[in-house]
């Protein structure tokens, strides 16, 4: 009798491990799916990372905003034709506008390279004004140019950008403003930290020009996060420090 208890223990004993086992397996096989979901997850993320390149210009621009103005030269130098987008909201063309730069593939088809919030001014003032009239912007030389003019209190202003080292940077600014006796004009460079301010005395008869020439800090303005209105007046604020 006391061998077939001891037999009989054995097997519950025997038992009670297999089964542990069972269940641990179990549980393993119960958390595969789990981690294949987080896997399909990431799957399904990565397939809707937005469109980053598009056989026609027109297929990069953001949806409920239409183009303004365009330009279309070999920007990058890389011997293809590259375009430079203005863009405003199709249901409020005063809001703020963006200049999306498109550099084009080897397979014709183009790709978003640069995307500015800041380098254009808003388009009209508070009042309902257009503030520059005409605008336009070309691309030669592999310069882009953003040309701004107003025989009011804006004043002309244009800007160029230039590729250096895969990024887009301002080199050159140039503004014209006529006021009550005299007309005035700047010339920056700065990345050289080259400025001139010429001034025209219109209450003379001779309206003589005088001329002055500073050299500032070098700075590097970046296409991205650019407002050629602030640099002007950063460098207004540097001469008169």
């Amino acid at each position: 009798m006391k061998k077939i208890i001891s037999l009989l223990a054995a097997f519950l004993l025997l038992y009670s491990c297999k089964k542990d086992k069972t269940s641990d397996a179990a549980q393993k096989k119960m958390a595969a799916p789990e981690s294949s979901l987080k896997k399909d997850s990431l799957k399904t993320q990565n397939s809707q990372t937005p469109i980053k390149s598009g056989k026609k210009p027109s297929d990069l621009v953001p949806d409920n905003y239409e183009i303004q103005y365009d330009a279309e030269g070999d920007l990058n130098q890389d011997g293809l034709a590259d375009i430079a987008l203005v863009i405003r909201k199709k249901e409020d063309t005063l809001a703020g506008r963006k200049i999306m730069i498109l550099l084009k593939n080897p397979d014709k088809t183009y790709r978003v390279n640069k995307v500015s919030d800041t380098v254009l001014p808003d388009e009209y003032n508070e009042a309902g004004y257009k503030m520059h009239d005409p605008e336009d912007i070309t691309i030669e030389n592999g310069e882009l140019s953003i040309n701004l003019y107003d025989i009011g209190p804006y004043g002309n202003q244009f800007s160029r950008f230039k590729y250096l080292n895969e990024d887009l940077i301002l080199t050159y600014i140039e503004t014209y403003n006529m006021g009550a006796g005299s007309h005035s004009a700047l010339f920056y460079q700065p990345m050289k930290g080259k400025l001139t301010l010429e001034t025209v005395n219109t209450m003379e008869e001779e309206m003589r020009t005088e001329s002055k020439k500073f050299q500032l800090k070098r700075e590097r303005y970046v296409f991205e996060k650019t407002s050629p209105d602030d640099v002007v007046r950063k460098a207004y604020d540097a001469v008169h420090e």
